[in-house]
C-alpha cells in the first residue's frame, strides 16, 4: 500500500495502552517512540497509561485491564471531541470499540487497535506445554478463567477496530482471514531500534561464552528448554555462563529454578535500568531468546544493534526478523538440543558470531522508528479516508 505524506490539518491523536508509563521497554517505550514519530510529523499526541486512570493498589490486579479498559473509553466519550483517532493496545479498546458501534459512529473517533500477538497462538502454544509440566499457569481452571476473560476481550478488541497495526506477519495475516479486517485496514509494522544500540563489538576468541536472556522471567518464554540445554553444555564449556537481566523477579526464584548443577554458571541480574541496556548487550557476546510465543520482542532488535549473534525460535515476530544463518540462528520452539547445538556453533566459533553479528547490525539500521511512525501515519490515514 502505497504511504502518504503527513497531512495539511494535523492529526489529534490518543495513544493508549494497559502498562505503567515508566519508559523502562516494553509496551509503554513503543507507545512513546511512535508517539514521538507522531510529533515529529506535526501531529497531536495524547497519552494514556494504566496509572492515568487507576491508582496503585485500588483495583484487584486480575481485573485491572478491564477496570482500566471501562474508564479509558469514558475518558475517550467525554474527550472525544478532541481526537481525531485513537490508538488503543489490546485488549485495552474494546468497551470502547464495542459502544462506538453499538451506539453509532456520529462523533466518536475511529479506534486503530495495537494487537501484539493472538490469543490463539497462547492456548495452542500453553496447552502443550502444560501436558509436559512447563506451563505454571495453565491448569484446567486456568484454561477456563482464559476462555470466558481474556480470549473474549481480545476478541472484542478485534472485532469492533476500525483498523489495526500488528507487529509480526502471523497476526497481520490471521486478522484478514480470520476477523475479516481488510488488507487497507491492517499493517505489520515493526518496531524500530534507538540509535543509542548502535555500538562497537569486539568478537572474542574464548570458550567462555558470555550468554544473555533479558526480560520477563516467564513459563513461555523457554526458560525450560534453556535448563535443559544448559545441563549438557555446562560440563563441556566449563567457563561458559548464562545471565538473566530484568526478569522483575528475585534472584532466588532463578537459582533455585536451575538447581546447584548450574548454580556456577548462571547468573541473574533482576532489574536494569533502560540508560544501561546498551552496556549491558556489549558484557554479552550472545543473546538467547527460545520464547515459544512473542510479537516481537525489542530486546532481539536492540542485541542485534548492538552486533550480538542472536539465537531465537522460528516463529511469531522473531523468524521476520532474523533469518537463519545470515544474521542469527534460528531454532525449532520447544527443543532444548535444538538450543543447544545452536550455541556450540557459536562458543566454537568467534568468526560465525562475527558474521552474524555483524550482518544484524546492518540489518537493523533499516529497523527505525522513522520507518515505523512513517507507516503507522499512512495507516491512520487510509483508515480515516474509509471511515469518512
Amino acid at each position: 500500500m502505497e504511504e502518504k505524506s503527513s497531512p495539511a490539518e494535523p492529526l489529534r491523536i490518543l495513544m493508549a495502552a494497559g502498562v505503567p508509563k515508566r519508559r523502562e521497554g516494553g509496551v509503554a517505550a513503543i507507545v512513546y517512540n511512535l508517539g514521538h514519530e507522531m510529533e515529529h510529523r506535526g501531529h497531536q499526541v495524547a497519552y494514556v497509561f494504566l496509572d492515568d486512570l487507576i491508582a496503585p493498589g485500588t483495583v484487584w490486579a486480575r481485573f485491572s485491564e478491564l477496570v482500566f479498559a471501562v474508564r479509558l473509553a469514558r475518558h475517550i466519550v467525554k474527550n472525544r471531541a478532541n481526537f481525531s483517532l485513537v490508538n488503543l493496545h489490546a485488549p485495552t479498546g474494546f468497551i470502547y470499540g464495542m459502544r462506538r458501534r453499538w451506539i453509532g459512529a456520529g462523533d466518536y473517533p475511529p479506534y486503530v487497535m495495537c494487537l501484539h500477538g493472538l490469543e490463539e497462538r497462547r492456548v495452542h502454544v500453553m496447552s502443550r506445554e502444560a501436558k509436559k509440566g512447563r506451563a505454571w499457569n495453565f491448569s484446567w481452571r486456568n484454561r477456563a478463567w482464559h476462555r470466558l476473560y481474556h480470549q473474549p476481550r481480545f476478541r472484542w478488541s478485534i472485532k469492533a477496530a476500525n483498523g489495526a497495526h500488528t507487529y509480526s506477519r502471523d497476526v497481520w495475516t490471521l486478522l484478514q482471514l480470520k476477523y475479516n479486517l481488510d488488507a487497507e485496514r491492517t499493517a505489520y509494522i515493526a518496531n524500530g531500534v534507538e540509535p543509542r544500540f548502535f555500538i562497537g563489538r569486539e568478537y572474542r576468541e574464548t570458550d567462555a561464552l558470555r550468554l544473555l536472556y533479558a526480560g520477563t522471567w516467564l513459563d513461555q518464554r523457554g526458560i525450560f528448554y534453556i535448563r535443559e540445554a544448559l545441563r549438557k553444555l555446562a560440563p563441556r564449556f566449563p567457563g561458559l555462563t548464562m545471565t538473566f537481566a530484568g526478569c522483575a523477579v528475585p534472584a532466588e526464584e532463578i537459582e533455585k529454578f536451575f538447581g546447584e548443577e548450574l548454580k556456577s554458571c548462571v547468573v541473574v541480574r533482576p532489574v536494569i535500568a533502560a540508560e544501561r541496556m546498551p552496556e549491558l548487550y556489549a558484557e554479552h557476546d550472545v543473546l538467547l531468546f527460545p520464547s515459544l510465543m512473542e510479537g516481537l520482542p525489542s530486546v532481539l532488535l536492540e542485541a542485534m544493534a548492538t552486533g550480538m549473534s542472536v539465537i531465537t525460535t522460528e516463529t511469531c515476530g522473531m523468524s521476520d526478523v532474523v533469518e537463519h544463518g545470515y544474521n542469527g540462528l534460528l531454532v525449532a520452539p520447544a527443543n532444548a538440543a535444538a538450543i543447544e547445538g545452536a550455541v556450540e556453533r557459536l562458543a566454537t566459533s568467534a568468526e560465525l558470531r562475527q558474521k552474524l553479528g555483524e550482518t544484524a547490525r546492518e540489518t537493523m539500521k533499516r529497523y527505525t522508528w522513522e520507518r515505523a511512525g512513517t507507516q503507522l501515519e499512512a495507516l491512520f490515514m487510509r483508515v480515516l479516508e474509509l471511515e469518512r
